[in-house]
């Protein structure tokens, strides 16, 4: 199943702030109100691609650590989303991997950081395993609630993906574009070195 794919991806592959999650089960839950997905086949599906693709994340974290982590920052893999999910974890402590499933970006990074910071594996997967699926049923839940109240929405779905994908890669979006303007300044200031003057 390609949701189930793009689940494991998040985590598992680094892609979170490609394809938020969030949306895609939201949009999976109005499909489910609408009758066009199993939601009893939905909920457990999206939770095991979730739960393989965080531990995924981990074990890459764990054995290859920092080394990760030292490549330079691309367009979309930065170390502010590294150090973003390390803060998220040193604030939260195991409860991270409660509530970071509900944080975009976060959720991609924190498996692989909690792999990176050696954090007890059972402890890991306990915690992971709850939060991913309360992840899972909440998010479809809500996608479902909106699905079965708005007659037809999923005529609409197009529109409310474009709009869930805008509302959460927003952030995301911001700091890229402040990045690279930022950059283009340093660039610009280190080629004009009398401009300041």
């Amino acid at each position: 199943m390609l949701i189930a794919g793009i689940i494991f991806a998040e985590s598992g592959m680094f892609v979170g702030f490609f394809f938020p999650g969030d949306t895609l089960l939201i949009s999976a839950g109005v499909f489910a109100a609408a009758g066009k997905m199993n939601l009893a086949t939905l909920i457990p599906i999206v939770a095991i691609a979730a739960i393989a693709g965080d531990n995924v994340g981990y074990h890459i974290g764990k054995r290859y650590g920092r080394s990760l982590f030292r490549k330079p920052d691309g367009l979309f893999f930065r170390h502010e989303y590294v150090e973003r999910s390390e803060k998220f974890y040193n604030k939260y402590g195991s409860k991270t991997m409660l509530l970071a499933h509900f944080v975009p970006i976060v959720r991609t990074f924190a498996p692989s950081v909690a792999g990176v910071a050696k954090m007890d594996y059972k402890q890991f997967f306990i915690y992971d395993a709850i939060g991913d699926i309360a992840w899972a049923i909440i998010v479809i839940m809500l996608g479902y609630w909106f699905g079965s109240k708005i007659p037809n929405l999923d005529h609409y779905i197009l529109l409310i993906v474009v709009a869930a994908v805008l509302i959460t890669l927003g952030p995301t979006l911001y700091h890229v574009a402040k990045s690279i303007l930022q950059n283009r300044k340093k660039r610009a200031s280190s080629n004009n070195p009398n401009q300041d003057k």
